[in-house]
C-alpha cells in the first residue's frame, strides 16, 4: 500500500517528488521500527537493520523502474553524449530520493533523542568506528559525539585511505548491482542513514541546527553518493540486460561501453569527493 503512493512513471518528469518519497518511507520505516519492532527485546538489537529494510522495501519499486528504463534507453540510443544526459535524469531523482531517506533520518534523530541510540545503533557504531576509531567503545556509549573539525588535514594520505575506501564501497555496489539489479538500493540507504545519524550526532539534538549539519555532510556527501548511484546504474542496466535477453551482438557492446564509461564518471566524482572532503569542509565547518 504505502510504495503504491507514488507512481515509479513520473520519476525522470517529477525527480524532486522523489525527495518526499524518501521523506516519507523512511520516516514510515522508522516509526514503525522504533514503536513496533523497538518493543521486543530480540529485534531492538536489530533495530539500526530494520529501518534501513524497511525503507529499502518501500524504494525498491523505484530503483528498478529507473533501472529498467535506461537499459531500454542503452537500446534506443546510439550516442555516448546523449545517453549521459538521459542518465542524469535518473542519478538526479536518485539524488532527490538519497536527500529525502537523509533528511528524515537526521530529523527523527534529533526528535527522539532518547531513542536515537536503540534506533541508529549501527549507524552510531559506524560514524563512532570512521570519527573516533581510539575511543569507539566510549564514543558508542555517549551515542556518538563528533570530532573537532577546525584544522585543515594536508595528510594526502588521510585523503587517499578516504578515496579507497569510497572505491571498495564502488566496487561492492556495483557488484551488488550486477547481481541483484536495483539491490543496490541497500547500500545506498545504509550510507544516507549513517550520513542522517551524524547530521544527528552534530547536531546535538538541535532542530535549529540541522542545516548547518546538513551542508557540513552534504558538500562532500552529494558527489560522493552521486557516484555510487552512477555505479549502481551502471551494474543495473547490465542486470537487467541480462535478464531482459539483450545482450546480443551489437547490443552487448553498446550497453558494456555504456556500464563501462559510468563507471569511469564514478570514479573520478569519488576523486573529487574526497578531495573536497579532507580540503574544503574542514575550513568551513
Amino acid at each position: 500500500m504505502i510504495e503504491m503512493l507514488f507512481n515509479p512513471k513520473k520519476v525522470e518528469r517529477m525527480p524532486w517528488e522523489m525527495f518526499f518519497v524518501g521523506l516519507l518511507y523512511s520516516s514510515v520505516s522508522l516509526l514503525l521500527v522504533n514503536y513496533v519492532f523497538g518493543e521486543d527485546v530480540i529485534l531492538r538489537e536489530g533495530s539500526g537493520l530494520l529501518v534501513v529494510l524497511f525503507s529499502v522495501i518501500c524504494s525498491m519499486p523505484f530503483m528498478y523502474f529507473i533501472i529498467k528504463n535506461e537499459e531500454e534507453k542503452d537500446i534506443e540510443i546510439s550516442k555516448s553524449g546523449k545517453l549521459i544526459k538521459e542518465h542524469a535524469k535518473a542519478l538526479n531523482a536518485l539524488i532527490w530520493l538519497f536527500l529525502g531517506i537523509t533528511v528524515a533520518f537526521s530529523f527523527w534523530y534529533v526528535i527522539l533523542p532518547n531513542d536515537a541510540g536503540k534506533n541508529f545503533n549501527f549507524q552510531i557504531k559506524t560514524f563512532c568506528a570512521i570519527n573516533r576509531p581510539g575511543q569507539f567503545d566510549k564514543c558508542v556509549s555517549q551515542y556518538g559525539v563528533p570530532v573537532g573539525t577546525g584544522a585543515v588535514s594536508k595528510s594526502t594520505s588521510h585523503m587517499l585511505a578516504i578515496f579507497s575506501n569510497n572505491i571498495y564501497v564502488l566496487i561492492f555496489t556495483l557488484l551488488f548491482s550486477l547481481a541483484f539489479g536495483a539491490g543496490a538500493i541497500f547500500i545506498l540507504v545504509w550510507n544516507a542513514s549513517v550520513i542522517g545519524a551524524a547530521m544527528g550526532i552534530f547536531a546535538k539534538q538541535s532542530i535549529a541546527a540541522l542545516p548547518l549539519s546538513f551542508l557540513r555532510y552534504m558538500i562532500h556527501g552529494i558527489p560522493e553518493i552521486g557516484a555510487y548511484f552512477i555505479g549502481s546504474l551502471a551494474g543495473g542496466i547490465i542486470s537487467v540486460a541480462v535478464i531482459r535477453r539483450d545482450m546480443k551482438g551489437e547490443r552487448l557492446w553498446i550497453i558494456l561501453q555504456d556500464a563501462l564509461v559510468l563507471t569511469i564518471i564514478a570514479i573520478a566524482v569519488l576523486f573529487v569527493a574526497a578531495l573536497v572532503e579532507v580540503y574544503v569542509t574542514p575550513i568551513l565547518f
